[in-house]
């Protein structure tokens, strides 16, 4: 069963997400490094990545577009990561391709836990410059997190 009990905490400067997936830790965590998986869940529902670069290693570089499916409004993000333990953590920098507050970089850490045969999924991401653009990262990583859900329920196996 997946833990999809609404589990977002944030501050005016932090975002703290737990979510608990019913599938092996294994398989969580190629979805975070693997293009072709990532590429089917990363963005919310309404802004859905439609171009990903994923360099998973320390130094390596990512860039993703999120792209709104009412208006076709294209939305980049790109960062740096900065820590790799396999199955573990990743830690990455965030930043929006745009000036103003939304261009301001920010740190994201994913922790993956073994629950038994499910998986907790933690992120935290900060720091942010308004309350408001943590909760509206907050929604926007939940609704990708619905996505990954999906993903996961579907039979896949671990590339090696």
């Amino acid at each position: 069963m997946d833990g999809a009990c609404r589990d977002i905490i944030h501050t005016d400067r932090d975002l703290r997400i737990e979510r608990l997936f019913d599938a092996p830790r294994a398989l969580v965590y190629e979805a975070w490094i693997n293009p072709a998986l990532l590429s089917q869940w990363w963005g919310p529902a309404h802004y859905p990545a439609t171009h990903l670069e994923m360099d998973v290693r320390p130094g390596g570089r990512w860039r993703n577009c999120l792209t709104s499916v009412e208006t076709g409004e294209a939305l980049w993000q790109n960062g740096a990561f900065t820590e790799v333990v396999p199955l573990e953590k990743l830690v990455f920098t965030f930043v929006w391709e745009e000036g103003g507050e939304r261009g301001e970089a920010n740190t994201v850490v994913i922790t993956f836990t073994d629950r038994g045969s499910q998986t907790l999924v933690t992120l935290t991401q900060r720091p942010f410059q308004s309350a408001h653009e943590a909760e509206g990262h907050g929604d926007g990583w939940w609704s990708s997190f619905d996505r990954l859900h999906t993903l996961l329920s579907f039979p896949m196996e671990i590339s090696a």
